[in-house]
């Protein structure tokens, strides 16, 4: 096997890469846009298909395992060549770990279109949109090389972690003011921290893609936003004069 032959095979598996990783992103933004779409309609039928459609990501994260675990035997990359196989190999993770969100949330859509609708779904969808498009922006930037668009996704987290404490406490605020909307709040509740979730995630791909391009990690601190770890609503009662 002549040494030209070994390189151009080598490009064609890194390629392959890419391609798997690209398909999983696309895959897993069509699973959030649809939980999301299914969630604000409050269609059942599109949410268990959702469900459903999970299994082909999982199948291509394998593809990825036994890609990567087949290169580093056969290939032994160094250097830069190395981080690619690093780097595809924890953002399949991930996407997989996205996907499994989106999921989750598509699971609690009957339950929550048994109750009446609530004006807080209509910041669970923003959410939703806003995490979709950092999963776009990452996922470009991944494809591209670019670290300056995923500095931008990572930047774009603190948002997403500002509306999901808004939200938190929008929510328990109704329960307070209504039992009756207990239930629905709730998987809301975890509905949103799933959502908020997903966006750690986007962000975890964005410092992958500047390892992949820089060969170091981000040396801030990144954005953060999410307080409600911490929120505490009293009831009206409660409040002192």
């Amino acid at each position: 096997m002549s040494q030209e032959h070994i390189v151009k095979s080598f490009d064609e598996d890194l390629n392959r890469l890419d391609n798997i990783i690209a398909e999983m992103g696309g895959l897993a933004e069509v699973q959030l846009s649809d939980c999301i779409d299914a969630l604000v309609r409050r269609d059942a039928e599109k949410a268990a298909r959702t469900v459903a459609n999970d299994d082909r990501i999982d199948a291509l994260e394998h593809e990825v395992d036994r890609l990567t675990v087949q290169m580093l035997a056969l290939r032994q990359p160094m250097a830069s060549d190395l981080r690619v196989v690093i780097c595809a190999l924890r953002t399949s993770s991930i996407i997989e770990r996205i996907g499994d969100y989106a999921k989750n949330i598509a699971k609690r859509v009957d339950a929550v279109s048994q109750s009446a609708p609530l004006t807080s779904l209509s910041s669970v969808a923003r959410m939703g949109f806003m995490v979709q498009e950092m999963m776009k922006n990452v996922l470009d930037a991944y494809l591209t090389r670019d670290d300056a668009k995923a500095e931008q996704v990572r930047q774009a987290d603190e948002e997403v972690d500002a509306l999901h404490t808004s939200l938190f406490r929008e929510l328990l605020t109704y329960m307070m003011e209504d039992p009756r909307n207990i239930s629905a709040c709730t998987h809301l509740l975890f509905i949103a921290k799933n959502i908020e979730r997903m966006g750690d995630h986007a962000t975890n791909i964005a410092e992958n893609v500047q390892f992949l391009v820089s060969g170091a990690v981000p040396g801030d601190e990144r954005p953060k936003s999410d307080s409600s770890s911490y929120t505490v609503v009293a009831p009206e009662g409660d409040a002192k004069e």
